[in-house]
């Protein structure tokens, strides 16, 4: 590309870099709630513009200025790249090897602005052993995926645009490196098998730990099979016993159409909370492995919802409207087990000990639902506090009965009542206003405030992100006056330029 010279002022960047919005290195405990100094308490990573005043500045303008740049990176050094296109040579990509910074002085590698440098060609960056470093601003438009291996640690790619090459069988990007994390960036634009986003780990069933992915924007994945183009996977079938601890938290899905499964999870204890699904055929499914709450998610004028397998999963405070509902699988096999052969791995773990409670089902097609095509049924599980209005098809339909406790759901519409159990379900109008938001919450006089029969500890929260009372309402909604914390994502608050 032409050579171009910049002028900065003393001891600054260039101006488009500035303002980027740290994320958090670690993993936030499953029970925990949102908190605004970044994952389980602990502050976020400061802004490499700010933070990292003490360490180098560096203005690249090629690419041979960049790998130069980079090979003299310590803690702190924060590299800008010229705005422009840059054609990655086949054979030498940039290498990002052993460059190590520090917790809170990453070496930050970054675009003038976000957005403004276009890397094209079969590859761009690869890590190796490197650790605390941060990737912002690009726009990836290579031909092979963007991995970030497992002898890496906290790698932070954020407020970067992602196309690649739209080849059937790639995936855009690999995450394999604990405490890594995925923000802002923009997924978009591809047509055949392959995914946008996985996480995986080390070797062939450990996963990476406490892996962070927020404020992304995933669209418009148009593959038109019926598996393979999940816009985020979180782990495979042989990863599924080992614990990610990941957290999934304030994305926005739409036109996620190239999988069933729009958050596809196959690892434990993991939590996935606040996400907006909208006009997609994906779903969230739990399709491999234990212990994952799903909590405050919207899932809106779609096709799939919330699909259960596996064990010791919390379905709480959930908002589904206009989606097929809640779907409490069942099971080719009792339990996944260590050592379990790959034909028997890749089988449907049948539920045991979940948790289906206080969420809202608003015309949706199935409501809660179970399977019978597979022979081994729930065990042990809870269906309670739950909201369902419809006007067409049943609320339930559960084939197997016996290993489900049912209580405190209300029902409303003119949908039939299913096959729930007698007195387990409520008849009556909760009384549902639209918000300027579209949501349907409780308003006074409902019959579902303090009505829920369940225990719910303290640091559950409702949609809206407010805590339950000592007497929680049935639904996802928890009547109040406050303004909602949280609402259903727009375009505006997500992605590269979202603040």
């Amino acid at each position: 590309m032409e050579r171009r010279t910049f002028l900065t002022a003393a001891g600054g960047v260039a101006a488009g870099a500035a303002g980027l919005v740290a994320a958090a290195a670690g993993a936030l405990p499953v029970t925990a709630a949102p908190s605004s100094t970044g994952i389980g308490g602990l502050a976020p990573a400061a802004d490499p513009t700010e933070s990292e005043s003490a360490g180098r500045r560096r203005l690249v303008q090629s690419l041979d200025e960049l790998r130069q740049a980079v090979g003299q990176a310590v803690p702190g050094t924060v590299i800008t790249v010229a705005n422009g296109t840059y054609d990655v040579p086949a054979g030498a990509p940039i290498a990002l090897a052993g460059v190590r910074g520090r917790p809170g002085r990453p070496v930050v590698v970054q675009a003038e602005s976000p957005g403004g440098v276009v890397l094209t060609g079969e590859q761009s960056f690869v890590l190796t052993g490197s650790t605390d470093v941060t990737l912002s601003g690009f726009a990836f438009r290579q031909q092979t995926t963007l991995d970030i291996p497992p002898d890496c640690k906290r790698i932070r790619l954020t407020r970067n645009d992602f196309q690649l090459a739209d080849i059937a069988g790639v995936h855009w990007v690999m995450v394999r490196a604990d405490y890594s994390s995925v923000d802002h960036n923009d997924f978009h634009g591809k047509s055949t098998l392959g995914i946008y986003l996985g996480i995986e780990g080390a070797g062939t069933d450990g996963m990476a730990r406490g892996v962070h992915i927020t404020r992304n924007h995933f669209r418009d994945h148009t593959f038109p099979g019926d598996n393979g183009g999940e816009p985020i996977r979180l782990g495979v079938s042989p990863r599924a016993l080992s614990t990610a601890a990941a957290v999934v938290e304030f994305n926005l899905f739409e036109r996620a159409n190239g999988d069933p499964e729009a958050i596809s999870v196959k690892s434990s204890g993991n939590v996935i909370r606040h996400n907006t699904i909208r006009d997609s055929i994906g779903g969230i499914v739990l399709r491999h492995g234990n212990g994952t709450r799903v909590e405050g998610n919207y899932l809106l004028s779609g096709a799939n919802g919330i699909r259960i397998y596996g064990n010791d999963h919390q379905i709480l405070s959930n908002y589904l409207e206009r989606v097929s509902g809640i779907v409490l699988g069942s099971g080719s096999l009792r339990d996944h087990y260590p050592g379990e052969p790959p034909t028997s791995r890749t089988g449907n773990d049948a539920p045991d000990r979940v948790r289906i409670a206080l969420n809202s089902l608003l015309d949706c097609t199935g409501g809660i639902s179970g399977e019978s095509h597979r022979t081994l049924p729930p065990l042990d599980c809870t269906i309670a506090d739950n909201l369902l209005v419809a006007d067409a098809g049943q609320h339930v339909n559960m084939p197997f009965q016996d290993g489900i406790s049912w209580s405190g759901n209300l029902v409303w519409g003119a949908a039939a009542d299913g096959n729930a159990p007698a007195g387990t379900f409520t008849r009556v109008d909760p009384k549902l206003v639209a918000g300027q938001d579209g949501v349907r919450r409780l308003s006074a006089g409902s019959p579902a405030i303090n009505a829920a029969t369940g225990s719910y500890p303290g640091g559950t929260l409702d949609l809206d992100g407010e805590p339950r009372g000592r007497r929680a309402d049935v639904g996802a909604d928890e009547y109040g006056f406050r303004k909602p914390r949280f609402r259903p994502l727009t375009a505006a608050d997500v992605g590269i330029h979202a603040r």
